[in-house]
């Protein structure tokens, strides 16, 4: 599955996307009006539905977000993808093309083939959570990040296979499954969904907005369904984490932090010794330069990039590292106005072309998640690049020669990288059985049991201590004691979207990192004042 280490949704204006706010901030941001077309073309109104290939109605999804430059950066894939199943009934799959190039399949459980584990101590060691109770008879509608149908990604093969195992199990409940990106118009796509009302059961829940959908009763409180085994499972810093007013509202999945991956063919072709960890920001840049080169075929590689996106935190270690956070540790007072933010921004500005080292690609700032993976498994041009653990079981099964290394450290001389808690939520379904149903596969899908169940499940440190997870996710259990998670208050999603065309300004040149991390100071303070 996709992991993005926010985990988090974009909004603009009071905490929901609104049109004539977004007009607003976009006049102040400089935007061109042909950017601000594309976005609200991307965004769209409502939700789009997510039907089954028996209705052959069409689901679609923003395509683009803009970047402050008011170009549209790609997201990797164009629409929301569907998938169906479930049912018990014989095995049929069809594929039809639906608008913005969406495929949408229906297929039974018995069509998906799902792995179980070789050995059967393991399993007798798992609580098998699979079977619901509910005694529900229908569809659940579930939207999964990065999710793509028919196994187009290591995302759609893993929540094929696990959706597959709850329905095989529970003949008589169907789970329609639609992608959303990691990205603005993704998260925004999502929410818009969730808002809309009914065609969306259970999500996985970008971490940093859950308080304003409890606040607007979007969210069912998970307490009266989490059993003692739950409780004595779950870690209990995480189940207080999504709770608001003393309620749990989400099924804790995994914490992501962020590592660097290193193409260890481009250092082996160039003769630099990969890192081990504990490394530098200094030895960092030596490193990427001597990765910085152009083939003799005419190929230029570059020595580091990473997505710098309002829903991404894959480059902020670089500005954290000199050990300033953005927020005070009570969620009262803006901090990146100082020194040490200050210079934390440049050491991630000098990396771009606008900056002393230039060991970046030239659309460094504007680049999308698929620009990442292309450059480093397919085209081999990028050396190094930050992300969370999602991408790593997919570079495995792809036979890449790749490792993950610590993030380097900064002037703090401390390690330390980002990230946010992977959540899933089950909507404020009225009906009470769909409502256990929808619990039951949260619980199962947050599990050591879909482990079990489907090997490889679990693309970072899971949120139960059951939970193992094997090479390569186990390179990044580490990193998690270091991971700065980012605020889950109300006014996070606001805050960091006023944060990101700042600091893109930066990386492009058009503003000093002082003033990039000056000028919302006063903003976002004001917006903490009411909280």
């Amino acid at each position: 599955m996709t992991i993005d280490p926010r985990e988090s949704l974009t909004q603009l204006g009071q905490n929901s996307l609104n049109r004539r706010n977004f007009l607003r901030r976009a006049a102040v941001l400089g935007l061109s009006a042909s950017a601000v077309s594309a976005f609200v073309a991307a965004c769209g109104g409502t939700s789009s539905t997510a039907t089954t290939a028996s209705s052959s109605a069409p689901s679609a999804a923003g395509s683009a977000a803009p970047s402050a430059s008011g170009a549209a950066a790609s997201t990797g894939a164009s629409a929301a993808p569907t998938s169906v199943l479930g049912g018990g009934a014989a095995a049929t799959a069809t594929t039809a093309p639906a608008a913005g190039g969406t495929a949408t399949r229906a297929a039974t459980s018995s069509a998906a083939t799902v792995t179980r584990a070789a050995s059967a101590t393991a399993a007798a060691t798992v609580p098998n959570v699979v079977t619901s109770k509910s005694g529900f008879k229908g569809t659940l509608q579930y939207w999964v990040l990065g999710y793509q149908p028919n196994g187009a990604n290591q995302t759609g093969k893993l929540m094929d296979a696990a959706t597959a195992a709850f329905t095989k199990a529970n003949p008589d409940i169907k789970v329609e499954t639609t992608g959303y990106t990691g990205d603005q118009a993704g998260f925004t796509k999502v929410s818009q969904a969730v808002q809309g009302g009914g065609t969306v059961d259970i999500f996985r829940l970008p971490s940093d907005i859950l308080p304003q959908l409890v606040k607007d009763n979007l969210i069912a409180p998970i307490d009266e369904f989490l059993t003692a085994d739950d409780k004595a499972d779950i870690y209990p810093n995480l189940l207080s984490a999504v709770s608001v007013g003393g309620k749990a509202y989400s099924w804790p999945l995994w914490v992501p932090p962020v590592g660097m991956y290193i193409n260890l063919d481009i250092f082996k072709e160039r003769g630099v010794e990969p890192p081990k960890g504990g490394w530098t920001y200094d030895q960092f840049i030596a490193a990427a330069k001597q990765l910085t080169f152009t083939r003799a075929n005419g190929d230029k590689v570059y020595g580091y990039s990473g997505v710098i996106d309002p829903g991404i935190v894959n480059t902020w270690p670089f500005i954290i590292g000199d050990g300033a956070l953005p927020l005070s540790a009570d969620n009262k007072q803006y901090t990146w106005n100082t020194a040490q933010a200050v210079s934390g921004l440049k050491k991630l500005v000098d990396l771009s072309q606008f900056g002393a080292h230039k060991i970046a690609p030239p659309d460094f700032g504007s680049q999308a998640t698929a620009d990442m993976l292309t450059s480093f498994q397919d085209k081999k041009i990028l050396a190094m690049y930050s992300e969370p653990s999602g991408a790593s079981s997919g570079y495995r099964a792809n036979k890449l020669n790749f490792d993950v290394v610590p993030m380097p450290t900064g002037a703090s001389g401390k390690p330390i990288t980002a990230g946010g808690i992977g959540l899933i939520s089950v909507t404020a379904i009225k009906d009470k059985v769909k409502l256990q149903a929808a619990m039951d596969l949260g619980r199962y899908l947050t599990s050591a049991q879909v482990n079990v169940d489907v090997p490889g499940f679990y693309l970072a440190p899971g949120a139960r201590k059951s939970v193992q997870v094997a090479d390569p996710i186990d390179k990044f259990t580490t990193l998690v004691q270091n991971c700065y998670i980012t605020p889950i208050i109300a006014e996070w999603p606001q805050i960091r979207t006023i944060l990101h065309p700042y600091i893109q300004n930066a990386v492009f040149g058009r503003a000093t990192p002082e003033a990039a991390f000056n000028e919302p100071a006063s903003e976002i303070n004001s917006i903490l004042a009411g909280r």
